[in-house]
């Protein structure tokens, strides 16, 4: 096992056995602005529950976090409805693509977890009712997380997702359907693909999850973000549904609570530790960053550190 002040050197091997993979893969270009991010670049880090900051490549360049910011929006919206939150949305995996719509007709319009698109539609839903701007709330509730002011939202990738939503939009009318949506199907998508633009970078991401790690609370400020029993189950559900229908084969082959996005981005934690953030932009068919997994493997087989 590592000890926890060789994580620059851990890192530096990691990047250096990934070296031929990156820029393997696809970028998300079913994204107008996304499909021009340039695939060959990679950054990670670790930052610690003391603080400690650990990076390699381009750890600091802020990137389009995408469904990520789903992880986001989950804990706001269950800060205010608690456990009535999983009345609308389920918690299992779904075995299917991140926006299939396969099983809402069969399941009656609840998705079966917060975390594919149908799922995060219903979380968002949630945050229309609660906020008068919900994309601003998410926003300012992961500038809290990182304890960073700078993190703000892409207007020209959310403009650039809403305008390719017309899958999210059919989910969303479907769910509407059955009741599951109580917004106007416009305002959820505009708050929707205002979130997935979030940009961080690996470290503000890496910050953001630290809670996570830390039973609930935010080690930068102390605050209760949610409670214990609450922060485990939570990792638990990015554990099992966190890195779309791949989840399986992720816990098997990297062992952390994560959750991806299609911009390349992986956020993870080590309980009791750190949070953990790569980002690499080309895809593998999952919709997981290609590298990003690897690099995350080989850090859990490096180190000693999983959940297992």
């Amino acid at each position: 096992m590592t000890d926890t002040r060789d994580y620059d050197a851990l890192l530096h091997q990691v990047h250096q056995a990934v070296l031929p993979e990156i820029g393997r893969g696809t970028v998300a270009n079913y994204i107008p602005e996304l499909a021009d991010v340039p695939p060959d670049q990679f950054g990670m880090a670790v930052v610690t529950l003391d603080g400690k900051v650990h990076t390699v490549g381009h750890a600091q360049t802020r990137f389009s976090i995408q469904s990520i910011s789903k992880l986001f929006a989950l804990v706001l919206a269950f800060q205010r409805q608690g456990d009535a939150l999983w009345e609308r949305v389920g918690r299992e995996p779904s075995g299917t693509p991140f926006n299939s719509l396969v099983q809402l007709e069969s399941e009656s319009g609840k998705p079966r977890n917060p975390f594919i698109n149908a799922g995060a539609l219903v979380i968002t839903d949630m945050l229309c009712t609660n906020f008068a701007v919900p994309e601003n709330a998410v926003v300012e509730f992961a500038r809290q997380l990182c304890d960073s002011k700078e993190i703000h939202y892409d207007r020209r990738v959310a403009r650039s997702e809403r305008g390719t939503s017309d899958r999210n939009a059919a989910m969303a009318h479907f769910m509407k359907n059955f009741g599951n949506l109580r917004n106007p199907v416009d305002q959820v998508l505009d708050a929707y693909c205002k979130h997935c633009a979030i940009e961080m970078s690996c470290v503000e991401l890496a910050r953001a999850v630290a809670f996570l790690a830390n039973r609930g609370v935010n080690p930068w400020n102390g605050e209760q973000v949610l409670s214990a029993s609450a922060a485990k189950r939570l990792s638990a559900l990015m554990l099992t549904c966190g890195t779309y229908d791949a989840a399986g084969d992720f816990a098997f082959r990297v062992g952390l609570p994560a959750k991806s996005g299609v911009g390349g981005g992986i956020v993870a934690l080590v309980p009791g530790e750190c949070g953990v953030c790569v980002w690499s932009p080309a895809l593998e068919h999952s919709g997981n960053s290609h590298a990003g997994l690897l690099a995350l493997e080989l850090f859990t087989t490096l180190s000693g550190r999983s959940i297992f």
